[in-house]
């Protein structure tokens, strides 16, 4: 068990969200970097959609109640157990009355705290991520605050602590690139905007301001101007999908968004690429480049792919120090 130490309302918890709600005005939820959220469990042998607790906003801190193996994935900042300095993505064990801080990364934007087992709060509607916007699931439906308890679900399990794995950023993006690139593809509106607008989308590179959140990231850049004004029927949307409201300034919908919305839709963002713009901080500068299906596919299976082999790889180490210490 944990003990909240320091937090803000931003931090909540996340599994890998909730599917076949739409229908019901129900979003996804889930955890803005679904990669690391996999990755993590992963490092704990735990299913991969246990949850966790997704931390935006530093330092972070809690104090373990009783002894227990933990992993921190999703950035590069400084992590620290009392004052031992640990490697980011790694499991390590803690004694009772430890404190662990999670401090801010220079590039990404999140971290993920893993127990065994996964964080134990209720599933409602087939997940425990929080449901912000609707105020349940996840721990009492709001975010985390000073004080709350929580468990691991499986809280004595021997894990061999001591093992990790390279950070994602090595194979699918540059941490260091000022300007992270998301491949897209084009939607339903793309043709409804002018030529050169639909050229300088491409061009341009485009600022996630600060009033971007869980529910969207508002852009900032050279504005979209359509051919003519459009006047829609609210519609399905998922997170991904790139809206252009009547100012012309895009708004990217993330984890949090609202089943159906009225804007135009421009462009989606790939599955394969929402892991990296949910780690890209808001002040940031972001680029889009054109994509296919079959492009965006092959994508996610190799980002699968990925999963699968470091799941291997995790197999076997543990095999390897099991056959060491027996």
């Amino acid at each position: 068990m944990i003990e909240i130490e320091k937090t803000t309302a931003l931090s909540s918890i996340q599994d890998l969200g909730r599917s076949g709600c739409l229908n019901y005005g129900v979003g996804r939820a889930g955890a803005m970097d679904p990669l690391a959220l996999q990755l993590g469990n992963l490092l704990l042998a735990n299913d991969p959609q246990a949850a966790a607790i997704e931390i935006p906003l530093f330092p972070f801190r809690v104090r373990f109640l009783r002894d227990c193996a933990f992993a921190v994935s999703g950035n590069d900042g400084d992590i620290l157990l009392d004052d031992k300095r640990l490697p980011p993505w790694w499991v390590a064990q803690a004694k009772a009355g430890q404190s662990l801080t999670i401090n801010a990364s220079r590039h990404s934007a999140r971290a993920y705290l893993h127990l065994p087992g996964g964080i134990d709060v209720p599933q409602v509607l087939g997940s425990r991520s929080t449901q912000l916007r609707g105020a349940f699931g996840g721990y009492q439906g709001r975010g985390l605050q000073k004080g709350d308890r929580l468990a691991a679900k499986e809280p004595d399990r021997v894990l061999h602590s001591d093992i990790g794995i390279a950070s994602p950023w090595l194979r699918f993006a540059d941490i260091s690139a000022e300007v992270q690139t998301l491949r897209v593809l084009p939607a339903a509106e793309h043709l409804a905007y002018t030529a050169a607008s639909r050229e300088k989308f491409w061009q341009q590179t485009w600022k996630i301001t600060p009033q971007s959140n869980r529910y969207g990231y508002r852009l900032e850049g050279e504005a979209l101007v359509a051919l003519e004004t459009m006047e829609m029927r609210s519609h399905g949307i998922v997170p991904g999908v790139i809206q252009v409201p009547h100012n012309g300034q895009p708004i990217i919908q993330m984890s949090d968004a609202q089943p159906s919305g009225g804007y135009p839709k421009f462009a989606t963002v790939i599955e394969a690429d929402l892991w990296l713009l949910g780690q890209i901080p808001p002040g940031r500068r972001i680029r889009f480049v054109v994509c296919n299906y079959d492009q965006a596919r092959q994508a996610w299976e190799a980002q699968q792919a990925y999963l699968q082999q470091v799941a291997q790889q995790l197999r076997q180490l543990r095999g390897t120090a099991h056959s060491v210490m027996s």
